[in-house]
Parts: structure tokens; sequence; C-alpha cells
């Protein structure tokens, strides 16, 4: 344990896990342990990388050039912080992802009615390059299609072809939060082999959905499926659709709020062809692939998703990239139909035993220790429907911290539900903490009996030593201000019995004066578990506790028992109700045999006549305490409600 107390509290020890992303790019400092979400991206990676089925593009000659291993999968969060495994900067082109980007950008020019007016909304069913148009207007049934997307690129506004696309990419640019350029060798080839696209365009011309020559509208849109990204830009690209069109590592808006709603539309019905209709079954998020292997997803107000894998299947689609995406929408709750009760944040609040402590009383030894190393022990007091979106941010804090403690305790006093895949974080993170030699702690956790289960199965294989779960808050702390101040080289020493001298509120007598206030004291004992005062009767005393320990405790209109308190020698208590002549108002009862000093009340009344100056110690000792008391609640409620 003092090793322990040492390296957590005097210093910090860094180990090699894959990095996080900061909101500038920059990677997070790692904590002790692996966030269990960036444990289950490289889980899947490494599963999923000996899948080889499928087969590279090969209409487009230079996409043929890509190698088949290239893999990368990379979650961004809607607050800017990315997992990301593999391959996730090897750039490729961006191909038909960019199809709802140039679609936002064609509303946010033409508005929604020029564009409807050119281009529907109605899913097809049919390939990705299929004619497919409506009868007699020969309006292309969706953008999401080679025709609609040639039509919405069109629609991009500018005073020039060079205008035009540098319009075009400085959008994807907004999206991603980097400048974007053409892989020219790809644009090329693209150019050399679309007759298809040019056979759309020219049918498009036929119908008026084009005005003038298609070629200048042809060449934008090879441009545009030929811009170079990587699989970190297209979750950063994603998780700006799910911001509401912000990007969340730059700030800066990409698209308006009310194109972005049209634009995850079409990518729900649309934006996987002819594999919509089992995509949104399966994977529920709106989402866009491309021919060069990647896959972007959304999960509206969360997060996105890119995953880059070269190998196709019959559908154009990543072969890797849809696995993928079906294992973390199912092992990660992310369909985005399957609502959670609660959108709040699952964090109530966090602090330390440094600032929050239990409701035993310490000595001022103790309190001094745990002033130094109560920063070791952090409590996350957890509310609402713990499901994945609300429990990643608080799986992240937890994991970038840990390199700061020693104990870490999850209060679910608060928690209305935890689902199953909430359940499966909360057992990786345990494991993950109990390898690194700081073990979760739980309090208030009875109430989840499902959970409760399958984490005591999961204690029993990690054979983790201790108490991990707690009937409440207080307990937990209690525990583990035991076990901080367990440390044999800095652990003061508490007395068992102490003598009146050593008494907090006789600070400040002298050896005179503790004579004379000893002669009007009485001696009493108290057996283990026996009442001292009772809540309601008259106060007629005050205490001083020489040995043993008592608990001050109140009774809830539920019947059930809560712990105010809990004494130790040199402590006293019953003194503000002889103070106020009033009743008790919460029960005191001995946790052990009781050894202590009584102090009538009438005799007190008594010195302030015959040894006015006890009187006045005695008085001053009580206010500091009082005041030291409300500070501390103070300090404790800011902490627990901020």
């Amino acid at each position: 344990m003092a090793l322990a107390l040492k390296r957590l509290c005097g210093g910090r020890v860094a180990v090699p896990i894959r990095p996080l992303r900061n909101p500038d790019g920059a990677a997070v400092e790692s904590g002790l342990v692996q966030s269990p979400i960036g444990a289950c991206v490289e889980r899947l990676h490494d599963q999923y990388a000996r899948l080889t089925d499928g087969e590279l593009a090969t209409y487009i000659p230079e996409l043929a050039k890509a190698d088949p291993e290239w893999f990368a999968i990379c979650l961004a969060t809607t607050d800017g912080h990315i997992y990301e495994v593999g391959d996730s900067d090897q750039p490729f082109t961006i191909q038909s992802i960019s199809k709802p980007f140039v679609y936002g950008l064609a509303l946010e020019d033409r508005g929604a009615a020029g564009v409807l007016a050119k281009i529907g909304v109605e899913p097809t069913g049919d390939a990705f390059n299929a004619i497919s148009l409506t009868p007699g207007s020969g309006r292309p049934l969706n953008p999401m299609i080679n025709a609609g997307a040639i039509a919405a690129t069109a629609l991009v506004a500018g005073r020039s072809a060079d205008d035009r696309l540098a319009r075009l990419l400085g959008t994807l640019a907004l999206y991603a939060g980097r400048p974007l350029g053409i892989d020219d060798a790809v644009y090329r080839s693209e150019r050399a082999t679309g007759h298809r696209n040019r056979a759309i365009g020219h049918m498009l011309r036929n119908f008026d959905i084009l005005d003038g020559d298609p070629e200048p509208a042809l060449d934008l849109y090879f441009r545009q499926c030929s811009v170079a990204v990587t699989c970190r830009d297209l979750s950063v690209m994603a998780a700006t659709l799910a911001n509401g069109g912000v990007n969340p590592v730059t700030a800066e808006r990409a698209v308006r709020a009310d194109a972005v709603t049209s634009i995850l539309s079409v990518m729900s019905t649309c934006g996987m062809y002819d594999f919509a209709g089992e995509w949104m079954y399966e994977v529920g998020l709106p989402a866009k692939s491309g021919v060069a292997g990647g896959i972007l997803a959304v999960l509206p107000g969360q997060l996105g998703i890119g995953v880059f894998s070269p190998r196709l299947d019959a559908h154009g689609n990543s072969v890797r990239g849809v696995a993928v995406c079906k294992d973390l929408s199912r092992e990660l709750g992310m369909h985005f139909l399957r609502a959670a009760r609660s959108a709040r944040s699952a964090l109530h609040g966090h602090y330390t035993l440094a600032v929050v402590r239990s409701k035993r009383r310490r000595s001022v030894a103790e309190l001094a220790q745990l002033d130094r190393v109560g920063k070791c022990a952090r409590v996350y007091e957890l509310q609402g429907d713990l499901v994945f979106s609300a429990l990643e941010v608080v799986v992240r804090q937890i994991v970038n911290e840990s390199g700061k403690t020693a104990f870490v305790v999850l209060d679910l006093r608060r928690v209305s539900r935890i689902d199953e895949c909430a359940t499966h974080i909360l057992l990786e993170l345990t494991a993950a903490m109990a390898g690194s030699g700081q073990p979760l702690r739980f309090a208030s956790a009875r109430q989840h009996p499902t959970f409760v289960r399958a984490l005591e199965e999961r204690l029993a294989r990690l054979q983790a030593g201790g108490p991990h779960i707690f009937a409440d808050l207080d307990a937990a702390l209690e525990w583990c201000e035991d076990e901080l101040l367990r440390d044999e080289r800095t652990a003061p020493a508490v007395a068992r019995t102490v003598s009146l001298a050593d008494q907090e509120l006789c600070s400040g007598l002298d050896g005179r004066e503790l004579a004379e206030l000893e002669r009007l004291l009485e001696r009493k004992r108290f057996a283990r578990g026996e009442f001292i005062v009772r809540s309601g009767e008259s106060a007629q005393g005050m205490y001083l506790l020489l040995s043993g320990r008592a608990s001050v405790v109140l009774t809830l209109p539920s019947g059930r028992l809560k712990r105010l308190a809990t004494l130790v020698p040199g402590m006293a208590f019953g003194e503000l109700a002889i103070l106020a002549h009033s009743t008790r108002s919460a029960d005191i009862r001995a946790d052990e045999g009781v050894d202590c000093y009584s102090l009538s009340a009438d005799t007190f009344e008594r010195l302030g006549r015959e040894h006015p100056r006890i009187k006045l110690v005695l008085l001053e000792n009580m206010l500091r305490r009082a005041y030291d008391t409300v500070s501390r609640l103070n300090r404790e409620l800011a902490a627990m409600e901020g």
C-alpha cells in the first residue's frame, strides 16, 4: 500500500496504450488503463483483420492498386475525442462518401425547394451507378445514386469552374477539420473510365436537370470523388453531422443545422444503395459508403464512425466495414431508434476524498493525513439511464485520470437503468482497472440486481481481493479512508484510549483547569449496541469519548437508518442540544464498548458562575468545531452538486 501511495500520490506512471485524440488532434495523456471503448475498437480490428472476403474495385483502374490489407476503425465523439486503430492515417479517395456533403452544399446554395425540383429523396433499391430517373420528369430519385449526385454537384454555386471546385474542397475541409486535396492519379483514372457517368450526365441534360453542357458538372464530380481523406477524417466528418453541422474538433460550422436533417434523412434511406434496408435494420445508423473502401456512419448527437478497408462486397460496400459497423451497433447499443429514456449526462458529479469524506469523524492527525493523500481516491456519481452514449464520456474521464488514483468509486444511487451494453462496458472497465492494481468499487449497486450478478461473476474470475460492492457511498468512502490510512509509513498513530487533555473541546485548558473540570464530570460506560442518547429525549448533558466508537444515526421516513457521523476517542457529542436547551435530534449508539465522560447541563450552566474561563474555552472550541463542520459541508455540497 505504501508503494502504491507513493506511486499514485507522489508521481505518475506512464504505460504504453493506444492514445485517444484531444479536440486539437494531440494525443491525450494516458492513464494507467485502456478504455473499454478503445479496447472494443481494437478487438474488432483484430477480429476482422482476418476477414479476407471481397474484391478490390477494378472498374476504376487506379483503385485496384490499393493494398487489400489496409484497415482502420475510428470513432469521433461530438466533444472532439477520437478512438482510432489501424491504418487511420492512410490516404484513400472519398468516392461516393462525398455525396451527402455536396448535397448539403447544394441545399445551402439553392434552397430545399430548388434542390427538390431537380433531385428526389426516394430510395431506389438499385446499385450506386443505376440510371434511376423519375418517369416523365427525368429527375433522379435521390442524391446518393450517381445520377442524383451529379445533379447535386451541378447545383454548387460559383462564378467559374475553379470557384466551384474551391467551394467544394473548402466545404469538405470544414467537415474534416483540415485542408483536403485531390488524388490526381485517381482523378485521371475516373475521368478516363467514367463513360457510364457521362451517359448519365447527358441523360440529365436531355431532361433539363442539368443546364447546358454536362461536361463541367461531370468533371467537378470526378474531382470530388477523387478527394483524398483518411479514416480519421471520415470519423470527424461523421461527427460533424452528429454535432448538428459543427465540427467538434475545430468548432467551425460546416453546414446549416436545418440542412443536416435533410442530409441524414437521405443517408438513412438511400446511403447504402440496394443494401440500405438491411443496413438500417441491423445497424440503424445514417451511413454512406464509397468504392475505395470507406464507410461513414452517424449516431446523431453522439458520435461519428469511420471504417476503411478496400475489399468490397457485391453491393460495393467494404466487407470489413459492414461487419465492424454491425458489431459496433450491437455491442455499444448504437441503433438510433433504440433511444434512452434520459438524455442527460451520466455524470452527476465527481470529486476526491480530499474534498468529500465519510461520516466517520477522524482525529486531527488522521484528517491531516487524508488532506495529503485523499486525492488518491476519486468518486464518480452516475445518474439516469446508463447506455453507451451517456457512459462513454464518463469512462473516458475515469481512464484518463486513472494514473492519479489508487481507489475509484462509482456511486449508482441516482442510476435508473443499466442496459446490456453499459453492463459490458463497466465489466470491461472493472477488469482493466483490476489489471492495473486499482479495481473499481461500486456504491448503491444492489438496486440493479442483474448488473450486480454479472459484476460478482466477473470479480470471482478476476480473483480480486477486498470488498467491491458497498451498501451506500458513505460505506465506500469510509473503506477508502481506512485503506489510505493503513499505510504503515505515513498513517498517524490513533490512540485507542485518550485522556481528558486529549479532548478536542479541552484544547487550551491548563493542568489546573483540566483537574477542576474532571472533578465535575461523571464517568459512564456503554456496551456495544447500547443507545447513549435517543432521538426526541430531553438533552440532559454532553459526552466526551475516551475509548470505543459511537455512531450518530437518523431514522428516515422509509424506516432505513442513515449514519450521520461516527465518533472516535477524543471527540465530544451532544453539546449543541444542551446549549439550545432542546431535545435530541438523532440516536447515538455504541458501535463497540464505549467509555466516556458526561457533563450534565446543570453543571455546564454552573461553570459559567464558578469557572467562567473553563466555560469560555469550551464554548470557543464548540464554535470552532461548528465552523469547521459547516465549512466542510459547504465544500462537500459544492463538490457533489457542482
